[in-house]
């Protein structure tokens, strides 16, 4: 029986998490497990995970910080302790239902032949709210094939955060490298994952606009992950020279 353990960071997403738990737990996959990261939110996340804990003492498990430190942080700290309960895969996904569970399944299936899974919204099928005005589908897509091109990466999507990592994957992730706090944390893995010729499956999914509680993206986010993309090429030159001259 392969063991599943979804990461959940949370900050502020009260309305969200019991949704969310009920529609993962609706899923039809036999091991399937939470992981929720909570940055001390005083809407009262914390306590709602303490509650789903206790409900399902066997399927989810909460780690409480005491602020908001920084998605980044949130997703190691979350993927090491998944990988310390003895998960063999780990799939990471935001709480506000913008990452589709229904879709889980597909990403359980496609890792058997890969490394990495991700939920894509810019291969064949794949999708961002058809109510975004065009401006923000625009920033979006222009964002992807920014950090794309200038790291050279394969895949299509490489800021999204919907994915699923076999856990041997992920332990050969050098992880304390990783300085990406923000939503560029989602590029730095991907380009880590590249550098170390991993294998990678997109599946298309429909990217919607979250449904309760407030967006946290803001311009200095986005400021942050552009000006961040050009830092990466110079944090791991040692695994780029190996990735271009595999014989050194």
């Amino acid at each position: 029986m392969v063991k599943i353990t979804i990461v959940i960071p949370t900050y502020n997403e009260a309305e969200n998490l019991p949704k969310l738990a009920a529609a993962l737990f609706d899923l039809p996959l036999s091991d399937l497990n939470l992981l929720v990261v909570d940055d001390n939110s005083p809407d009262g996340t914390g306590p709602i995970a303490e509650d789903l804990a206790r409900a399902h003492p066997k399927r989810v498990s909460v780690i409480h910080r005491p602020g908001k430190l920084g998605l980044g942080s949130a997703y190691i700290q979350g993927f090491r302790g998944a990988i310390d309960q003895g998960a063999d895969m780990v799939c990471q996904m935001d709480a506000d239902f913008s990452h589709p569970p229904q879709k889980i399944p597909e990403l359980a299936q496609a890792i058997q032949s890969v490394d990495v899974a991700l939920g894509s919204r810019y291969v064949a099928g794949g999708q961002v709210d058809e109510r975004w005005p065009a401006w923000r589908k625009g920033l979006s897509a222009f964002g992807n094939f920014y950090a794309r091109t200038i790291l050279a990466l394969p895949v299509r999507d490489v800021t999204g955060g919907f994915r699923m990592w076999r856990a041997s994957a992920l332990l050969r992730m050098p992880l304390e490298r990783v300085k990406s706090n923000g939503y560029v944390f989602q590029v730095e893995l991907a380009y880590l994952a590249n550098l170390l010729g991993f294998k990678v499956k997109e599946i298309p999914i429909y990217f919607a606009d979250r449904r309760w509680g407030k967006s946290k993206m803001s311009v200095r986010i986005q400021v942050e992950a552009a000006l961040r993309t050009w830092l990466l090429l110079g944090s791991y030159l040692d695994l780029r020279k190996k990735h271009l001259n595999p014989n050194l």
